[in-house]
């Protein structure tokens, strides 16, 4: 595999100097030609951390290794440790965790059926696996399908996200980048711009890229063919999609929360990886507060280990399990405080409330509380959107402790 540099062609560390700068440099001079080495070397080496991967306009190759972080993100403070990463880059530790081969993945089990046909389909006529869309709450396997998907069809895998594409530029360099049987991930695709959008559409269907240059009269159309490639998006807000992009999918499929079993065997698995024993009934109690999803089971999983290494456990106990996910702010239902907040004001509302309101009153962004805190309570039946707004229902009242209004 080509290896290209991620810091850009036109750096140039060794301008000229001018003859006056020069003579005042004196020794400097040679020593800054020492230091650019270095430099130079420390970039190497920097870039050697990628392992298999390659960073190219906003794409990581990940053929190698099933994904990698972006020093951006991990430096993020995630305030909620219920809450879950908007972006695919996730740290390394999470990452080590994931499951590789259908065999090792928990759950979906629907989904992995149509999936395992479509692909030994795909392998028997030698072709592509058709373009595919994945949808659902954040932290619920996208990426890790993704990849076991590249594994499977024995493919290399370029990730990237649609915030990053923010140009037609930068589309056409990843697509001209692809080879033949390659799969292209996009996390959040709903987020690409409409421009964008029209450059996708001949990609996915005829394999072709179409590249406007010029204005006016002397405007020319450029078509670049495009080897065979497999598209897969994935997105939290699958009826943000248009209808022409949605369209040109083979494949759609909606990942549903897990239950409590398949949780309690992924934490089980995870501690194995980590190399620390657990008990049945801790696993099943970091499962029973992980809102139904693998990402928070595993974050929380790190977090008892902490508590557990602190009391010198060589298995991590139960009661160790509860005591430290009662110190996080994780209740039994696993909700913290911002969720408790987000009942509570709609529980006293006199009437249905709106989106907006909400947000303004628990200071809040209106995507973080539709994508993060909504669908695990409405999945509960903690809460009712309609037309009019939110509105609380009889269990709300029941864990609240309060009166139910009967009046809206």
């Amino acid at each position: 595999m080509e290896k290209i540099s991620i810091y850009g062609e036109n750096q140039n560390p060794f301008e000229k100097e001018s003859p006056k700068a020069a003579k005042k440099a004196g020794v400097k001079k040679a020593e800054s030609g020492a230091g650019a080495r270095k430099t130079a070397e420390s970039k190497k080496a920097d870039s050697g951390v990628l392992g298999a991967g390659r960073l190219d306009s906003g794409v990581l190759d990940s053929s190698a290794n099933f994904g990698a972080d972006s020093s951006a993100e991990s430096s993020e403070q995630i305030e909620r440790v219920v809450d879950v990463e908007k972006i695919f880059f996730e740290d390394r530790n999470e990452i080590s965790l994931r499951p590789g081969i259908w065999e090792d993945y928990i759950g979906q089990e629907q989904i992995k059926k149509n999936l395992k046909i479509a692909i030994l389909g795909a392998k028997k006529r030698s072709e592509c696996l058709m373009h595919t869309l994945l949808f659902g709450p954040p932290g619920l396997g996208k990426t890790t399908l993704s990849h076991i998907i590249a594994h499977e069809m024995q493919s290399a895998i370029k990730v990237t996200a649609a915030p990053m594409i923010e140009k037609a530029g930068d589309l056409a360099a990843i697509l001209t980048n692809l080879n033949e049987g390659d799969i292209l991930f996009i996390d959040e695709i709903h987020r690409l711009s409409p421009a964008i959008e029209e450059i996708l559409y001949p990609a996915m269907e005829d394999f072709r890229l179409d590249i406007i240059t010029g204005s006016g009269p002397a405007a020319q159309t450029i078509k670049i063919d495009l080897p065979r490639f497999m598209l897969i998006g994935a997105t939290t807000r699958a009826g943000m999609l248009s209808s022409p992009l949605r369209d040109r999918f083979g494949m759609d499929f909606r990942l549903q929360f897990y239950d409590a079993n398949e949780l309690g065997e992924i934490v089980q698995r995870a501690a194995k990886k980590l190399g620390r024993a657990i008990e049945k009934q801790a696993s099943d109690e970091i499962a029973k507060r992980s809102r139904g999803t693998p990402r928070i089971a595993l974050r929380l999983l790190r977090r008892v280990r902490d508590f557990a290494d602190v009391r010198d456990e060589e298995r991590i106990s139960l009661d160790t399990t509860a005591h430290a996910l009662d110190e996080l702010g994780v209740n039994e239902l696993g909700f913290d405080e911002l969720d408790l907040r987000y009942l509570g004001v709609i529980a006293r509302a006199k009437k249905p409330i709106g989106l907006n309101t909400i947000a303004a009153i628990i200071s809040e962004d209106e995507d973080t509380i539709q994508d993060i805190i909504e669908p695990y309570l409405l999945s509960l039946g903690f809460l009712e959107r309609s037309a009019r707004g939110r509105i609380a229902t009889p269990k709300t009242y029941e864990l609240l402790n309060l009166a139910p209004n009967a009046l809206f």
